[in-house]
Order: C-alpha cells, then sequence, then structure tokens
C-alpha cells in the first residue's frame, strides 16, 4: 500500500454556527492547533500524498491559516451548501488527477486516529471499491446505521428510516470513507437529491457502487477517534480526550507526570526521558525538554527549550526564546524572554530576564531585572560567565557585564562593567538620628486635623 498515490479531501465549509463565533469552526484549536490541522497530520501519517481542502465561511482565513498548517494542500471553495457529496465535488479537479486512494475526512474530527485511516485505505489496496469508517458510540441513538450482509455493506440508513430491528445495531456510520480513485467521480456524479432535504448525500454512494457490483465493505474506528465537533462543550471534551492520550503516551515514554490530570500539552511539546513535572504546569507550543529536568508547580512554559537536568519554577513563566542549557535553574516567580541562561547558571526569585544571555555558572540575584525596552526598541543584556549580580538590581540594556563582575546589591547600572569588576549603582545611604521619631509625630498630627476638620 506505501506505493499507492491517496488524495485526502477534507471537507471544512461548516459555519459551525452551534461554536457562537465569528471564526470557522474548524480553525478553534485543541491543544494549541486548529482542529482541522490535527485531521491533516492524521490523513498525513496515513499516507495521504495529496491534500484538498474544501471550505466555505471564512474562505480567506482558511486559506492563511493553511498555509501554516498545510501549506501544500490545494483549496476549493464550495459556494452552496448542498450536501456532503457536492462538497467532495468541489474538489472535482484534484480527484480527477488520478490517485489510487480518495480519503474522505471532515475538518471537525480532530482525534482521527491514522491507523483507523490506514485500515480503510488497505481495504481499496485489497480490492475494495469503497471502505466506510464506522463506530460503536455508547448511545447509537441519532447516528447513522451501516446494514451489513454477508460482511459487506449495504447500506447506511438513517435512523428515521431504520426498522426496529435496524435501530439496535450498535454500529455506526462516522461519516469518513475511503474510495478507490478510478471509481470516485463516477460514483459521486450518480449522487442524486431526491430526499426531503433536496442534498446530495455522500452515504448514497453505498448503495450506488453496490447496485454496480462493486466491493463495499465497514471498517471500524474507536469511538473516541470518530468524535465530531459541533459547539464549545464537545470542543471541551476533545481537549480532555486528546491531553489524556498525550499524558499517558509522555508517561510511558519515561516522563513522570505527578498529578497528570493538571498538567497540559501543546500539540509539539518534547518532553524527555526521566523529566519529573509536577501538579499545575502549562505548556504552550514550542517547548522542547531533554531528559532529566524537573518542572516544579504551577509554571508556565511556552516556546522554550529546557537542557538536561535544569531546575524550573515553581511559578516560573518561560517565555518564547527562553533556553536553558544543561544545569540551569529558573526559579519561584522568575520569567525569561528570548534569553539564554547558560550551563549552572541560577536565576532564583522575582527576576524578569529578557532579550539577555545569562553566562555559565552566573548568579542573579532576587528581584533583578533586565531593562529591555524603552517603549520603542528591545536591547541586549550581556552577563558573563561567573558574574554576581545582587538583589534588587536594575540593569538597563544595552549592557554588558564582563566575565566574573560582581553587581552591589540595590543597583541602577547604565554602563558596562569589565571583567572582575566591582559596580555600585546606588545613593550613598544617610542616617539621621531621631529623625524618624520626628516624622512620625509630624505625619500623626496631621492625620488628627484631616480628622478634626471632616467632623
Amino acid at each position: 500500500m506505501s506505493q499507492r498515490s491517496c488524495l485526502s479531501v477534507i471537507l471544512a465549509a461548516g459555519e459551525g454556527t452551534r461554536m457562537k463565533s465569528a471564526m470557522p469552526k474548524v480553525l478553534h484549536a485543541i491543544a494549541g492547533l486548529p482542529m482541522v490541522a490535527h485531521v491533516v497530520k492524521a490523513a498525513e501519517a496515513a499516507g495521504a500524498t495529496g491534500l484538498a481542502l474544501v471550505i466555505g465561511h471564512g474562505a480567506d482565513e482558511m486559506r492563511k491559516a493553511a498555509q501554516k498548517f498545510a501549506p501544500k494542500a490545494e483549496t476549493f471553495v464550495q459556494d452552496k451548501r448542498l450536501g456532503t457529496a457536492h462538497a467532495v465535488l468541489a474538489a472535482r479537479e484534484a480527484i480527477s488527477k488520478g490517485y489510487d486512494d480518495i480519503l474522505v475526512m471532515f475538518g471537525d474530527t480532530p482525534l482521527i486516529d491514522a491507523a483507523a485511516l490506514a485500515a480503510a485505505r488497505q481495504k481499496l489496496a485489497e480490492g475494495t471499491a469503497v471502505a466506510v469508517i464506522g463506530f460503536r458510540p455508547p448511545n447509537p441513538t441519532g447516528y447513522g446505521r451501516l446494514i451489513e450482509k454477508g460482511g459487506r455493506l449495504v447500506a447506511i440508513r438513517e435512523e428515521k428510516d431504520c426498522s426496529e430491528a435496524e435501530k439496535k445495531i450498535g454500529f455506526c456510520n462516522a461519516g469518513m470513507m475511503a474510495v478507490a480513485g478510478k471509481h470516485a467521480l463516477r460514483l459521486l456524479d450518480k449522487v442524486g437529491n431526491s430526499n426531503a432535504k433536496g442534498e446530495f448525500y455522500l452515504t448514497d454512494i453505498v448503495e450506488i457502487a453496490g447496485a454496480e457490483g462493486l466491493d463495499v465493505v465497514a471498517t471500524e474506528a474507536s469511538f473516541e477517534s470518530a468524535l465530531g465537533i459541533n459547539n464549545r462543550a464537545e470542543l471541551a471534551e476533545a481537549e480532555g480526550i486528546w491531553q489524556a492520550r498525550r499524558r499517558r503516551e509522555a508517561m510511558l515514554s519515561g516522563a513522570t507526570l505527578i498529578a497528570p490530570e493538571t498538567v497540559y500539552f501543546s500539540h509539539d511539546t518534547e518532553i524527555g526521558a526521566d523529566t519529573i513535572v509536577e501538579p499545575n504546569v502549562w505548556f504552550g507550543p514550542g517547548v522542547k525538554i531533554a531528559s532529566g529536568a524537573r518542572i516544579h508547580a504551577f509554571s508556565h512554559v511556552e516556546g522554550a527549550t529546557i537542557a538536561s537536568n535544569c531546575d524550573v519554577g515553581p511559578f516560573a513563566r518561560l517565555r518564547p526564546g527562553a533556553d536553558l542549557k544543561q544545569r540551569a535553574k529558573v526559579g519561584n516567580f522568575c520569567e525569561v524572554k528570548q534569553a539564554t541562561v547558560e550551563e549552572g547558571a541560577k536565576v532564583n526569585h522575582l527576576t524578569y530576564i529578557g532579550d539577555a544571555r545569562v553566562g555559565a555558572g552566573a548568579n542573579i540575584g532576587a528581584g533583578t531585572i533586565t531593562c529591555n525596552y524603552d517603549g520603542y526598541s528591545k536591547f541586549f543584556t550581556d552577563i558573563g560567565e561567573g558574574a554576581f549580580v545582587g538583589s534588587n538590581s536594575s540593569l538597563v540594556a544595552p549592557l554588558t557585564i564582563g566575565k566574573g563582575g560582581y553587581i552591589a546589591s540595590g543597583s541602577v547600572i547604565t554602563e558596562s562593567v569589565p571583567d572582575d569588576a566591582l559596580a555600585f549603582g546606588r545613593a550613598r545611604q544617610k542616617t539621621l538620628p531621631g529623625k524618624g521619631k520626628e516624622l512620625r509625630e509630624r505625619f500623626a498630627s496631621a492625620a488628627a486635623v484631616r480628622k478634626k476638620a471632616a467632623v
């Protein structure tokens, strides 16, 4: 089958009015990725060599989004919504190119398993003309039933048309199917619209193919894989299923999740073996974690690279461009953005490091900030190897602190500091004996006068 060409036609023209959103339904995200992009990934994993997106509502927005998750996909607009077969035929130009297999999928089924798609394609490789993907929901009410005889699929019956015996069938239509490319356009063109809604239904090709004596079968996907999304409650349900799958995968690959149900991954999170993730950690897109790291509770990580044996959090925020080298430490209530923290360096408490390099073995004291933005432009702070920055220091970029440089606590540093130099940037302390008592008495007297005047 690996030598067979395959076109995946993904139907993504629905308005999704039940989502109560101006955005096209299929662009709503699961794990930080539009649900239609999950469908694209599944199609590619099942061996699709071509992609055709059938779009409608928000066509311009869909095309723009598709450039990111499916740059090679062809897009076709379904001007009128006249049924699923009509939607597939919007991609007639792509279908006519002579692919061996045609996979028909839906952009609102983000959990579809590539293995289920591959199983349907395998039936085509064995000579089947149409392979319909079915599933067994906990309650089949409302779903079209798959009617089989002698191992062949003879019809897809909508519930309102089912006999009492057929209503007891638990094997239901998931909507997706694989069609042999040599038969696809002929079968689709035979679909009529003699029904109550006057629409062209893709499911009709089952009986059309059967009437031609072609082999039609049903394959099976899990209920979760076939789950379609129509509203935000179902979107949240799908998110939960995706997260549960990914957490299990991470743990089986060697990561420890102390409270798995509280850890949230993005679609592209990479996490190494022997990494420990404590409760309530959120990973946004673009996170790569090597082996042996520890991510403490309530940390928020996005667009960051974390090397082996790093220590992050608790309550740390790593923003895009954060790059932690081996054994680096970013502690509680610290934020790192577009900055490298080199091997063994420590950013322990209540600190902001942005547009900067923290050299190997350097120590950044509590309350330190890199002042990297002047309201118009960003500037870089370079902190050398083994430097020590005392607590409550402000480092005003552009700035270089040399190797082994030492910054006294409470300093505002505006000029570069040479290697091994000590820098102070604070006012000299002055102590006035008795002045504190005098001030308290003056303030108390003024408060009493204000209170009396207010009566």
